[in-house]
């Protein structure tokens, strides 16, 4: 059974109606990003912080996969599926993919100061003076600029020994997760999935259209009907 290792950002979700930072509407137009996604700004004003991620919580909790969510995981009856996503939604999961690695944290979920403890809080919110366990303020489980990116060795391995990469909605201009192409075996077929027009390596194979009619498109190419 075939390996498909799937490289996902903010444009796989945007369909759904999760709002992206980069898109001159989107997150970063309405705040400054070093203060709600770096480990300097939760120092700084961690209740701006809070604000924020509750917010987003809200919105989660109003949105559905769409359908390029749904074909991907449709293609575990065919293939081995390894998602590694740079959003911090449940949109992968809630759309039925089994094997799903977050590299910059999960929205759903809360942890100490340390981060050595997790705990699922579906879309409630977390509010200024909550405390973790160990006494330490309860925080986002959320990768921040300034933070190590404690996923990216395990991301790397799969990207390594997959028989076909696909990246969708993603300019991969994030480090350390932008390096993960490069894991890739040059013989291998890389896909592309990407309404804009992208400079991308002449090996990588680019389809020109958003998530879901990307991922459409794609399910075609690689003889699987519809």
């Amino acid at each position: 059974m075939k390996h498909i290792v799937f490289l996902t950002g903010a444009g796989m979700s945007a369909e759904s109606g999760i709002s992206t930072f980069r898109d001159s509407d989107g997150l970063w137009e309405n705040y400054d990003v070093m203060k709600v996604a770096s480990i300097e700004g939760w120092y700084e004003n961690p209740d701006l912080i809070l604000k924020f991620y509750n917010e987003r919580r809200v919105q989660l909790d109003k949105v559905e996969p769409n359908e390029g969510h749904k074909i991907i995981a449709s293609l575990e009856k065919d293939f081995k599926i390894s998602v590694i996503t740079q959003n911090v939604d449940n949109l992968h999961e809630r759309a039925g993919s089994t094997e799903v690695i977050h590299l910059h944290g999960e929205l759903t979920k809360a942890c100490n100061e340390s981060k050595t403890r997790v705990y699922d809080i579906g879309t409630k919110p977390i509010n200024p003076g909550d405390k973790a366990e160990d006494g330490s303020r309860l925080r986002p489980f959320i990768v921040w600029f300034g933070e190590a990116v404690p996923m990216i060795e395990k991301a790397a391995e799969l990207v390594s020994k997959a028989d076909i990469v696909v990246i969708i909605g993603t300019s991969m201009q994030v480090y350390p997760a932008a390096g993960l192409i490069h894991y890739a075996q040059r013989s291998i077929p890389v896909y592309l999935i990407d309404p804009k027009n992208v400079n991308a390596p002449s090996n990588v194979i680019i389809i020109q259209d958003k998530a879901s009619t990307g991922m459409a498109l794609l399910k075609e190419k690689i003889s699987l009907p519809l």
